[in-house]
């Protein structure tokens, strides 16, 4: 068979089998086991746990677990509520300093904690009701906390960009790096459509009449402090030459777990049983779809699909930025039925080659791909965060999340044409820490 016409049929029953409800991990073994034994034989089965297993074998994974560990070691603190309390003590005489402050908490809480559900329920259980409490109207305050979750896979410390950068061998340093400027430029097209949206309402009250005393605002600081300090030091480790990012993870999350017990006394034996337990479990999921991808992509591999799509789209005479575009589609797509990792890792081993042979740079089309993958996070027909809003504000029809989300989308799409106008943005910090690319 024709490796296209092939490549094909995997697709169609690749999406059929992970519709069907069945989990990532276990769709992709059984797709590519059953190609392999048709195509292959049954002989093919053999090296499937070798290579599931080759896949774990890698130090830098150690640092999914722990920077999971560090994320649920902050979630399960009070320190979303002191860190969104800090902002809105210190912004509350700005124009619309309110949802500036939930989106300013959103980025720093899902920077440290990496979880954009996380972020939506500790952020949106005091910012939403204190925004609908001084009239902003429900679309902007669920909408603002359903796109600010989302930045947690892409502001540094990321999850999701370790995985990019195993999937592809690329430097995790660069990539880390490379999320920092389009993250903030993201967090500032948010705010400036919050801030306009609030303006276009007629509301008067988009400033606070409440006003906090010098005392008020440092008072709060020791308790939030500590955790914004591990991670600039993790940071600082990784960029400074200390240490790789599998060991400046590990640090980062003992510290995290130390700060959360005597900061927040998490000393209850059941609290950090649970605590251990659901990084465990999102650990676990994590690396079993790493694994099982792994042996995705020897399938695609070995019945040449791989090489034959990227030798086809090569030989396309079509403008690059139309490849990109309709890369984009993909990616938009997939997002919006499938996690980001499982994502990445089913799509990268095809689309590096054509990326590179039509002379994208890997570091910056992973942030394209990132933001990609948070439009699907505040997008139907899964849209978590749009769920996970939905619960913490029942009263809130899920219609008006979903309409007060869209202006949001619009934002990712602008930056996404601003990364491609000027991919600087993206690879210009990594250059000037790392020095450029060899």
């Amino acid at each position: 068979m024709d490796p296209l016409v092939l490549g094909l049929a995997v697709a169609v029953v690749t999406v059929l089998v992970l519709f069907s409800g069945i989990s990532v991990a276990v769709g992709l073994l059984t797709v590519a086991a059953g190609f392999l034994i048709v195509f292959d034989g049954m002989r093919s089965l053999e090296l499937m746990p070798e290579i599931f297993f080759a896949k774990l074998n890698d130090f830098a994974l150690l640092a999914i677990p722990m920077f999971i560990l560090m994320g649920a070691s902050i979630a399960s603190t009070r320190a979303g509520a002191d860190l969104y309390e800090a902002l809105e003590r210190w912004l509350t005489r700005v124009p619309g300093g309110l949802v500036i402050s939930n989106l300013g908490a959103c980025a720093l809480f899902s920077a440290m904690s990496g979880s954009s559900p996380a972020t939506c329920a500790a952020i949106g259980k005091m910012g939403i009701p204190e925004m609908r409490k001084r009239g902003y109207p429900d679309g902007v305050a669920a909408g603002s906390i359903a796109a600010g979750g989302t930045l947690g896979i892409l502001i540094p410390p990321s999850v999701t960009m370790i995985v990019y950068g195993i999937a592809t061998e690329t430097s995790i340093g660069r990539l880390f790096l490379a999320g920092v400027l389009p993250g903030m430029l993201l967090v500032g097209l948010f705010m400036l459509w919050s801030l306009y949206s609030t303006w276009r309402s007629g509301d008067g009250s988009i400033l606070s009449t409440r006003r906090y005393s010098w005392r008020e605002r440092l008072e709060i600081m020791p308790r939030v402090l500590p955790f914004l300090l591990i991670i600039l030091g993790v940071l600082y480790a990784m960029y400074g030459g200390v240490a790789t990012p599998s060991e400046t993870a590990a640090v980062g999350a003992l510290l995290c777990l130390v700060v959360a017990i005597i900061i927040y006394r998490l000393m209850e034996p059941s609290r950090l049983w649970v605590v251990l337990r659901d990084s465990t479990k999102e650990s676990v999921m994590i690396l079993f779809i790493i694994a099982a991808a792994g042996v995705f992509s020897y399938m695609l591999s070995s019945l040449f699909i791989t090489q034959s799509i990227a030798g086809w789209i090569g030989g396309l005479d079509v403008n690059r930025w139309v490849l990109m575009a309709a890369i984009n589609v993909f990616l938009l797509i997939a997002g919006f039925f499938l996690p980001p990792v499982a994502v990445i890792l089913m799509a990268a081993p095809i689309l590096m080659p054509i990326l590179t042979t039509a002379g994208f740079d890997p570091i910056w089309f992973a942030v394209v791909l990132t933001i990609n993958m948070e439009i699907g996070l505040i997008s139907p027909p899964v849209g978590l965060n749009l769920y996970v809003i939905n619960g913490i504000a029942p009263d809130i029809p899920l219609k008006t999340i979903l309409v007060g989300s869209l202006p949001y989308v619009a934002c990712m799409v602008v930056a996404i044409i601003l990364l491609c106008m000027f991919p600087d943005i993206a690879t210009w910090l990594p250059d000037a820490v790392m020095g450029p690319e060899i």
